[in-house]
């Protein structure tokens, strides 16, 4: 797979410039408009967008959308501990919630509070059990920003299945790191989440290195590499065509405290019983 930095301009692919190629690790693509991206992700199973990429598509949206980002940003200070930890370890702590959207649209439903669960074929380390946590706070849940974020993933998913129910599984994850454990955002390794897309949002990092986010082609061949540095930096993953993975995460400064915190929601298409 070969991704460029593009202008998507009238339909017509522009490669910027050959060093843009994604190959070279931390080279966003540039996205003009929501049908452009939907080309890209179509194309490529995977995309990674700055956050200034990412605010000017969501502006298209709601330029009201962010308005209330500093609040949302500090709900990852109130997350619980994940109690779920096959590796024994206590860095992560996170909140989940449930979706329901119908074809073709941006409106979605929440769903009563339930288990997050992946089968042992998707997850080998925590999967194969219902696994309970705390829910998203209301105030969270209903915020302009993450109806924003919401919105704008059920525009580029329904785009590219028009016809898909959507499942949708919202994820508040927050990875402390300090000097005597290894932090994992992702402690099962390369895998697949066992849905239809995944979107992954950055939203504060303090004190911490590495982290970089892996993308694999279907036999786990590496495709590219890149990492989410800035508040609302953003991956889009084709999770029926390629695995993925994040490298642990490390403590700068072993004086100060260390956290990644990051927003996953996936997006499953729903088959009619």
């Amino acid at each position: 797979m070969n991704i460029q930095d593009m202008d998507y301009t009238n339909g017509q692919i522009k490669p910027l410039d050959d060093s843009y190629k994604i190959d070279n690790i931390e080279q966003p693509t540039h996205i003009l408009n929501l049908k452009n991206l939907c080309q890209v992700v179509n194309d490529n199973d995977c995309c990674y967008l700055t956050s200034k990429n990412v605010k000017g598509l969501m502006d298209k949206i709601d330029e009201n959308g962010l308005s209330d980002w500093d609040l949302f940003k500090d709900s990852w200070s109130n997350l619980g501990i994940d109690k779920h930890m096959a590796d024994g370890g206590l860095y992560r702590t996170r909140r989940h919630a449930t979706l329901s959207a119908k074809a073709s649209t941006t409106d979605y439903k929440l769903e009563q509070h339930q288990p997050h669960y992946q089968s042992l074929n998707y997850n080998t380390l925590n999967g194969g059990i219902q696994r309970h946590y705390e829910p998203i706070e209301p105030n969270v849940i209903r915020s302009k920003t993450m109806s924003t974020i919401i919105k704008f993933g059920l525009n580029i998913f329904s785009d590219l299945s028009p016809y898909s129910n959507w499942h949708i599984e919202i994820h508040q994850f927050r990875i402390d790191a300090n000097d005597n454990s290894t932090s994992n955002p992702t402690p099962e390794g390369i895998h697949r989440d066992g849905v239809s897309f995944v979107l992954m949002v950055m939203i504060d990092k303090q004190n911490t290195a590495n982290g970089e986010t892996n993308i694999y082609d279907s036999n786990k061949l590496p495709l590219t590499s890149f990492k989410l540095t800035q508040p609302l930096d953003m991956a889009i993953v084709n999770d029926d065509r390629v695995f993925h993975g994040v490298t642990p995460i490390k403590q700068l400064d072993t004086n100060e405290p260390a956290s990644r915190d990051v927003l996953v929601i996936t997006f499953r298409k729903k088959i009619l019983q």
